[in-house]
């Protein structure tokens, strides 16, 4: 039986708002992802390999994710970047086409037809006998999309559990179920989730859905698809990363050491990622975080320790106030 209290009606309404949404602090149970140690599950997981090296920056795979997701444009509005004009990937961009100009430095006329190789993000200068910096004008293209992450901060923050992992192993957002509360997007390292904000949009979140419709009927990804040279490549992920490793062998033995694989093992405080990328510079180049943290690592530490500044300020506030009104009675009895 509840009793009414008319005169802290407000309070009582507050506290049981607060008392009703006090789960939603907490993150749902997820939805149990393949075990990476099951080999039949493993089979199951699908995801990209993208290598930058092949990426000509046709934006095939933009415009492909575009139509068949019917997302909307982007304006076509003027950067000032390069050729890029979506900008990065969000709610209505789940396949952006990165342009990187690398503008040459060098002024020696020996470093024509020459470039800088990096090693962990460190420029060297191959071929200069005299001290110049040698080095040639050169593009960065990179298409970029959700991880696909197997253990995906944006699902663990979701408060209603509309972000799920579905059959495929891939991170889906259900969009009747989001509330827009904007959690997933901060949560994500890697920047790939964003919520439809304009006035014509519903609010929600909107992310990659690795074209879970097309896998359901036998069909490759619309990116993949429409790649050209075959720089997005989509497919089982143990042979994908099988793939990804020779062609970095391969392209060390042609003498491109720059090349490394970026999600194809472990990267920051994530494990491998189910759509990596081969890359020839520094992971920033690209605009991907070299050690991408995981948000709920350490999360009852800070909980306890903001729990005990909560306390500390409390204590003090007390010491402070309590010996103002005490010296305030003093000298009001003086008088």
């Amino acid at each position: 039986m509840t009793v009414s209290l008319p005169i802290l009606g407000d309070v009582e309404h507050a506290l049981t708002d607060v008392i009703g949404n006090f789960p939603n602090a907490f993150p749902p149970r997820r939805t149990p992802v393949p075990s990476p140690m099951d080999d039949q599950g493993r089979k199951e997981i699908y995801g990209f390999f993208t290598d930058t090296t092949l990426c000509i920056g046709c934006k095939a795979c933009e415009v492909a994710c575009k139509q068949w997701n019917q997302l909307p444009s982007d304006g076509l509005k003027f950067t000032g970047n390069s050729f890029d004009n979506t900008g990065h990937v969000g709610a209505t961009t789940w396949r952006h086409v990165a342009f990187k100009e690398k503008i040459a430095q060098g002024t020696h006329p020996d470093s024509v037809g020459q470039r800088v190789h990096h090693t962990a993000g460190t420029p060297s200068t191959d071929g200069a006998s005299d001290g110049h910096t040698v080095s040639t004008s050169r593009w960065l293209m990179m298409s970029d999309v959700c991880k696909h992450c197997e253990s995906a901060p944006c699902q663990h923050s979701c408060p209603t559990g509309a972000i799920i992992y579905n059959k495929f192993g891939d991170v889906y957002v259900q969009n009747d179920i989001c509330n827009g509360c904007g959690y997933c997007v901060v949560a994500c390292p890697f920047g790939v989730i964003g919520r439809a904000d304009n006035e014509q949009d519903d609010g929600h979140a909107h992310k990659c859905t690795l074209c879970a419709d097309r896998q359901e009927e036998g069909m490759t990804p619309a990116c993949a698809k429409a790649c050209p040279t075959a720089s997005i490549q989509f497919g089982k992920i143990d042979e994908l990363r099988y793939t990804a490793r020779q062609r970095e062998e391969e392209l060390h033995g042609r003498g491109n050491k720059d090349a490394y694989l970026y999600g194809c093992d472990s990267v920051g405080d994530y494990g491998p990622l189910n759509a990596f990328f081969l890359l020839e510079d520094h992971p920033n180049e690209y605009n991907l975080p070299v050690a991408p943290p995981q948000p709920f690592r350490g999360q009852k530490k800070r909980y306890a320790a903001g729990v005990l500044m909560g306390l500390a300020l409390t204590a003090a506030s007390a010491l402070l106030f309590g010996g103002i009104n005490r010296g305030g009675g003093s000298n009001g009895r003086r008088h």
